[in-house]
């Protein structure tokens, strides 16, 4: 094909959008119903991803220092950990700290502890870590320090997290494939539905000894276009939707100490995704269903002659 020839064909396909408005439309529902159910899909992820990292946060390990241990020798110990792949943050917690704040937490019996001489707690050191994926290693790294007296860790709730944490993630990717999918059959339904309409136009075209491309090529710009409009769409109705919902969540989640993302820190990836991907779902919808359309009516053609 010329440049002329790709300008006319452009246009043509920007002119059938609006001549077949009434399919134009269905096909933009039906895209941007599949796009909006992938965007509610990838916020509850997002969301989910960020519940459980404020857990993670919330879930640190407590490694306590034998009552020999020297000011140098802690000071040795927390550098050691820090340097430590996996750990987000490490502070120190004298005993004098630790001891205000178990009086503070346990009100009924602080008079029993009235003087710090009779503090049994121990300095500490408070470790954040930055995966939990790798929490049995770095348990087992901090246990081999020196002057380490004991560990206190939640095994059971990292496993839970990361185990919550998967399900969530593959289930999420699970329904967005299986949505994208969905919305690639219908499209190509849609478009095919439009050519059959449209099968005079495109006979008349092979007569004259149109080639394939020349014939594909303004129904994928079709395609392309009610992909881009079903993206834009989308994103919009998306981030109503949100909205609503985080107003009606808004004080479950206070409870659960976090509070929502964003929108807008994900609205520009989410509109460029959506473009995208409405774009590629309408050429390739449309570029498959044209080409099993058009080997179809060769094969009429070659049983007739």
């Amino acid at each position: 094909m010329g440049k002329v020839s790709l300008g006319y064909l452009t246009k043509e396909g920007f002119r059938n959008t609006w001549v077949n408005r009434l399919m134009s439309t269905a096909s933009i529902a039906v895209l941007m119903s599949c796009l909006i159910m992938v965007g509610v899909a990838m916020m509850l992820l997002v969301n989910m991803n960020a519940i459980i990292g404020d857990i993670e946060d919330q879930n640190v390990i407590m490694v306590f220092i034998e009552d020999n241990a020297s000011d140098a020798q802690i000071e040795k110990m927390g550098k050691e950990i820090k340097a430590m792949d996996n750990v987000e943050s490490c502070v120190f917690v004298s005993k004098e700290e630790a001891f205000k704040t178990q009086i503070k937490d346990l009100k009924s019996v602080a008079e029993l502890f009235d003087d710090e001489s009779d503090n049994p707690l121990p300095d500490s050191y408070k470790v954040t870590l930055k995966d939990l994926k790798y929490f049995e290693k770095s348990i087992d790294s901090l246990k081999k320090l020196d002057n380490v007296s004991s560990l206190r860790e939640n095994r059971n709730l990292a496993q839970k997290i990361m185990q919550i944490s998967n399900a969530i993630t593959y289930i999420s990717i699970t329904v967005i494939a299986i949505l994208l999918l969905v919305s690639l059959f219908i499209i190509s339904n849609t478009i095919k539905i439009t050519m059959y309409n449209r099968k005079l136009e495109i006979n008349i075209m092979k007569s004259v000894g149109a080639t394939d491309w020349f014939i594909r090529w303004p129904f994928m710009v079709e395609g392309m276009v009610l992909g881009s409009i079903s993206g834009v769409a989308a994103v919009g109705l998306v981030w109503l939707i949100y909205e609503f919902a985080v107003k009606k969540i808004m004080q479950v989640l206070s409870l659960l100490g976090t509070s929502p993302v964003e929108f807008t820190k994900y609205v520009l990836p989410m509109l460029g995704c959506f473009v995208a991907v409405g774009i590629v779902i309408g050429s390739i919808g449309s570029a498959f269903s044209i080409r099993k359309y058009l080997k179809e009516q060769d094969s009429i053609t070659e049983l007739e002659e």
